[in-house]
């Protein structure tokens, strides 16, 4: 299915949607202009991502894009034509509330990128849980060159990679290609461009093997106890992780490896 994601139904949508056995896939829409987030794209992954968050049957989640680019980042030429301080700080404020509302979901996010991701483009990518990229794609956090220091998308990229390689881009506005991203950990692998279907594929399909509850329980957690103290760090994955252990899930798991039979997962608490 596909959703639309502006207001007149005249126009394309600006985003897709396809639903298939617990794994959706979000497609950004607008390859003429390289897929830059505007205003109404970023109100469309807002308002996917709302709708998600609350969906019990939901697995996994794709972001892709139509074209010959994942993302350029923000829509320059929109930015522009409302030069005002308060137009700026909201727009910045939707964006950031987008890049933190997919680390919100439950489930595992998976950037799946072709071309060049730049920008906020190179910021969504950051922000999704596992990317996997073409062996030609590019990556740049550029408006450095434009006279703009890509901050927002610094936010993201240094929780990616080590703090001197991140900041290196951010000061030249260089591109990485794919096979530097991978190194760096900016993304998880980079193939050739015609197996990056059926490697996002193979992904998902690994983790729709696993218990439901168990991801759901483990993504909030790996996320949260990063911003913690180690000690409390500790305390507080000892307490999900026994929160795990009364699930239905880890019982029929650890029965069925005692057993040496595949588990059958029961699905969320």
């Amino acid at each position: 299915m596909s959703t639309q994601s502006s207001a007149s139904p005249a126009l394309e949508p600006l985003l897709l949607r396809t639903d298939s056995q617990g794994i959706v896939t979000l497609r950004l829409n607008r390859p003429g202009q390289f897929n830059a987030l505007s205003e109404a794209l970023l109100a469309a992954l807002q308002a996917q991502i709302d709708a998600l968050a609350g969906d019990a049957s939901l697995r996994c989640v794709v972001l892709e894009a139509s074209g010959r680019a994942f993302s350029a980042g923000h829509d320059l030429r929109e930015m522009r034509s409302q030069p005002s301080l308060d137009y700026y700080r909201e727009l910045f404020r939707k964006c950031g509330a987008v890049m933190q509302g997919l680390q919100a979901l439950p489930v595992p996010v998976i950037a799946k990128v072709r071309g060049i991701a730049t920008a906020a483009g190179c910021q969504l990518v950051a922000s999704c849980d596992l990317a996997i990229c073409a062996d030609d794609a590019r990556f740049a956090v550029s408006g450095i060159n434009v006279g703009l220091f890509c901050a927002t998308p610094a936010v993201a990229l240094s929780r990616n990679v080590s703090a001197k390689r991140a900041f290196d881009m951010l000061v030249t506005g260089r591109f990485i290609d794919a096979a530097t991203a991978a190194d760096w950990g900016l993304v998880n692998d980079a193939v050739p461009a015609d197996q990056l279907d059926a490697r996002v594929a193979e992904l998902a399909a690994e983790i729709l093997s696993k218990s439901p509850a168990a991801i759901r329980h483990g993504k909030r957690m790996f996320y949260k106890q990063r911003q913690m103290a180690l000690a409390d760090a500790y305390d507080y994955a000892g307490d999900v992780m026994a929160r795990n252990m009364m699930e239905e899930d880890a019982a029929e798991g650890i029965d069925a490896f005692l057993q040496k039979r595949a588990p059958r997962w029961r699905g969320l608490a």
